[in-house]
């Protein structure tokens, strides 16, 4: 079945420079429709407003290629212009607004309340896992977990809201047809099954430095709230959370060691106003969402997934990670902090790393590996 006039038209102005949805209100009610428009001569667009880049392109806009229309022709791919009820109304708020997004996967998860997850693509193992569990915490509660597919705490968040079996979207950089990076193709591919895949680029964009800005205010713009996990200062993740600032949304950090640069971003924003977060529920009662959603498997007295994971230690292993605490310690301070002989905290914290209790650090530190879970998934 091929596309209608619409769709075509459509698909001629998801590619056209210099124009957003702001710029095609008043001329698609002039025009009655986007087939109208395309249909329509330059001097009347001109007085519609449109821009000169759109002008110009709408003059000769090449022919949809038969790649574009074999993608749509899917039951799974969509276009959706900014005319249609199902773009998402939370992406009314920015300046410049798409005029389409191309999307696949499930247009269901549109429905659910979006929060976003974001911070650095180098994150430390404790900062992964942190995205993930928040992720999976917050996806079994019935949040959409909001990302840009980018290796780190995007991926560890996608991936936590899969394992609970809860709603995903990754916002795109590129094509929704290109699966960048190149290694989260199989990452893109499950999301694309059981979640949502979005982008404003027309199809076969390849990845430039340029759209990445693009895509996070996208990412600021469709979420309720956002989180942010490890984020050095003047990370793009400290760019997404003002944007979210600067359209009303709320935006939370999580604290981190203040010896990790990767912490620096998140205390910044909390200085200026962000919100602590420390676990799901800070972010559940601050959005008044905990009454709508059921506890997740983990209750208010359940214990922590440090605790579970130390609970079978012996005393002497016990005292040693009590003594590291969250911040990165060296051998000589442990024997300080427990009295033990060099030779035994050695071997103490060799076994401890083995258990993926600690990790180690630079400068000849270790460090306490916080969210761990067995089988060190995140």
């Amino acid at each position: 079945m091929g596309l209608s006039d619409e769709q075509l038209a459509w698909l001629t102005l998801s590619r056209t420079p210099g124009l957003d949805a702001s710029a095609l209100r008043s001329a698609l009610d002039e025009a009655g429709s986007a087939a109208g428009l395309i249909g329509a001569g330059d001097p009347w667009r001109e007085r519609a407003g449109l821009s000169a880049p759109a002008r110009a392109y709408l003059r000769h806009p090449p022919p949809p290629t038969r790649a574009e229309l074999r993608w749509l022709e899917s039951s799974q791919h969509y276009l959706l212009p900014c005319t249609d009820p199902r773009f998402p109304r939370l992406l009314g708020g920015l300046d410049r607004r798409p005029a389409a997004l191309y999307a696949a996967g499930n247009l269901g998860a549109l429905g659910e309340p979006p929060l976003a997850v974001v911070g650095s693509r180098n994150p430390t193992v404790p900062g992964a896992d942190t995205a993930f569990q928040f992720a999976r915490d917050l996806a079994e509660r019935g949040l959409a977990i909001v990302s840009g597919l980018a290796v780190g705490i995007d991926t560890a968040a996608h991936r936590g809201a899969l394992a609970a079996q809860g709603v995903t979207l990754a916002i795109l950089g590129s094509g929704v047809d290109i699966a960048y990076p190149a290694a989260n193709r199989e990452l893109s591919e499950t999301i694309q099954h059981e979640g949502l895949l979005l982008s404003e680029f027309p199809l076969g964009t390849p990845p430039r430095r340029a759209h990445f800005p693009r895509r996070n205010r996208v990412i600021a713009g469709l979420a309720k709230a956002i989180l942010v996990v490890e984020a050095a200062r003047g990370s793009g993740s400290l760019i997404t959370a003002r944007a979210a600032q600067a359209l009303g949304r709320t935006v939370f950090a999580v604290p981190g060691s203040i010896y990790n640069p990767l912490s620096r971003g998140c205390h910044q924003l909390i200085k200026r106003g962000a919100k602590l977060a420390e676990a799901a529920d800070d972010i559940l009662s601050e959005l008044n969402y905990s009454t709508f959603f059921g506890r997740g498997p983990e209750g208010a007295c359940g214990a922590s997934p440090d605790d579970a994971g130390a609970s079978g230690m012996d005393k002497d292993h016990k005292i040693l990670l009590d003594a590291l605490g969250f911040d990165p310690a060296d051998l000589d301070m442990l024997i300080v902090r427990t009295g033990f002989k060099p030779e035994a905290v050695s071997s103490m914290m060799l076994i401890l790393e083995l258990e993926g209790h600690v990790q180690a650090a630079p400068g000849g530190r270790y460090s306490r590996v916080a969210n761990r879970r067995a089988g060190g998934e995140r």
